[in-house]
């Protein structure tokens, strides 16, 4: 009588872990790279003198290019090798690094900004398809995806600390120039410790499906940036509008498409609709009280920048421990669970943030925020790994662009729809507000805009006026804290319902 031999799936060896050492570097310089300029505008402002449309290009092209071309690059690289696309990414980063950081004038550096952007829609889609194919244990994938996913929040945090220690004592460019040796690094040691991997039979890459899903996400992106920006107003709205009807257009043509970009038997799963789910409303809150936090560290408690970010330290010190520990405990708990305990955690993180009132409750955004990055990160980590184990092998390139794209988008989507509240309830707080004698008119109507404009002014405006328009502003940041937090509530009960089932990091059901 014959008996069935079920062999454990093979465990990752030292070539493997020091492919995800790799692995993890352009995770984080992408993500770096992200917020590494904020701090260089006013320098890159003085010495090539971009117009107002001209500077928010050079910030904002690069996060629209990432969001717009992930979904085609995770699928190409499905189709032409995985390794050999990561590969090829990273060359053009490197270059595009180069051409950056010595542009001459504005349009160069949108030029560079804009290959940067899409050089590095290439990265995040091939690694963590490559993890995929290095770990086949279930809980050592977990612990490689979350190591990844920490390189990549690391690099947002540690972002403005690099980038004004550089320009302390170097030119601008130099901010963009950190990149090449790392590339440099991925393109010696990639064919060697890195796999190559790609789908049997790929087919005919959609060109068309491709083109309709960039038009799609830059329209929504670009709209819902205006609008956190300048308010409500036609032509953002009109934008957004545009891009969600090519958005239905996309998803109906991959109904029928022979080789589909997007693989939408994939969100048939409840576990992986869910866990996309949370990506999305956890990078709402992460991105847009994140945002908030920034301007009222800066603008209400007068930090610096530099400040500002050392601030930012301790939160993602305790997401990157709640990160680590998250797979260890994993074999006790399961997964639905575990997303449910963060997002309620992460919940009681922004009712503390809420509690903020005034430049002396800088601790209550700090240790809301050490809470909200503590929940949130795990389950953003956690969420990758369950859609990516989800898919089949064949697609997981294309399964990781998904959640990379759900993140991008609601990092957008928490900027402007948070950011718009909180710029309502500012302009609401400030629209009966009284400016002392003297004061000019076109100052006064400036600090009735934004909490930024009264800063720029806050010399002709008096104290009593810009307390109000700090006043005003931290309203604004304790309701969009608390909408976060609700949404964060909603969306915890959905995942401890929907996945509670779920009891591996493949994301099978029982």
């Amino acid at each position: 009588m014959s008996t069935i031999d079920v062999t454990a799936p093979p465990r990752a060896g030292r070539r493997e872990w020091l492919g995800l050492a790799i692995l993890s570097l352009p995770a984080l310089l992408v993500s770096m790279d992200l917020t590494v300029l904020h701090l260089a505008a006013p320098a890159i402002s003085a010495d090539l003198r971009p117009s107002a449309a001209q500077l928010l290009w050079i910030v904002d092209i690069y996060g629209f290019l990432i969001a717009g071309f992930l979904i085609t690059m995770g699928t190409l690289g499905d189709r032409i090798g995985r390794r050999r696309l990561l590969l090829l990414g990273a060359a053009a980063f490197g270059v595009a690094s180069v051409l950056a950081a010595f542009s001459v004038n504005a349009e160069m550096l949108i030029a560079a900004r804009a290959l940067l952007g899409i050089a590095g829609a290439t990265l995040a889609p091939s690694t963590v398809a490559l993890i995929r194919n290095m770990f086949h244990d279930p809980a050592q994938r977990t612990t490689a995806i979350s190591i990844w996913f920490m390189s990549f929040m690391a690099g947002s945090a540690v972002g403005p600390l690099i980038g004004g220690a550089l320009l302390e004592v170097a030119w601008w460019g130099s901010t963009f120039l950190i990149g090449v040796p790392v590339m440099a690094l991925l393109l010696v040691l990639g064919p060697v410790l890195l796999p190559e991997y790609k789908a049997p039979q790929p087919g005919r890459l959609d060109l068309p499906g491709a083109l309709t899903a960039l038009v799609a996400i830059l329209s929504v992106m670009y709209g819902l940036k205006q609008v956190a920006e300048h308010g409500l107003a036609v032509t953002p709205l009109v934008m957004v509008a545009v891009g969600l009807l090519l958005g239905v257009v996309f998803l109906r043509r991959q109904r029928t498409a022979a080789a589909p970009l997007l693989d939408l038997n994939l969100f048939r799963l409840r576990t992986a609709s869910v866990s996309v789910l949370a990506l999305t409303i956890g990078a709402v809150a992460v991105g847009g009280v994140g945002y908030l936090s920034a301007q009222y560290l800066q603008l209400v408690a007068g930090q610096s920048p530099i400040m500002a970010g050392l601030s930012m330290v301790p939160p993602l010190l305790t997401g990157i421990v709640t990160t680590t520990v998250t797979p260890m405990i994993g074999r006790r708990i399961r997964p639905g669970t575990r997303i449910a305990v963060g997002l309620v955690v992460a919940t009681i993180g922004l009712l503390v943030v809420s509690r903020a009132n005034d430049e002396t409750a800088v601790a209550y955004v700090i240790v809301g925020l050490v809470l909200l990055f503590g929940g949130i990160m795990p389950v953003l980590a956690l969420g990758v790994d369950i859609v990516v184990a989800a898919a089949p092998p064949e697609r997981t390139g294309a399964a990781s662009a998904i959640t990379e794209t759900a993140q991008e988008l609601g990092i957008a989507l928490g900027i402007a729809v948070l950011g718009s509240i909180t710029t309502a309830i500012y302009r609401q707080g400030m629209r009966d507000t009284v400016a002392p004698p003297g004061v000019p008119a076109d100052a006064a109507e400036a600090a009735r805009s934004t909490l930024g404009a009264a800063d720029d002014v806050a010399g002709q405006l008096g104290p009593a006026m810009l307390e109000s328009a700090r006043r005003a502003f931290t309203d604004g940041v304790q309701l969009a804290a608390v909408a976060s937090a609700v949404m964060l509530a909603i969306t915890a009960v959905v995942a401890a319902i929907v996945l509670r089932r779920v009891t591996t990091s493949t994301g099978a059901t029982h």
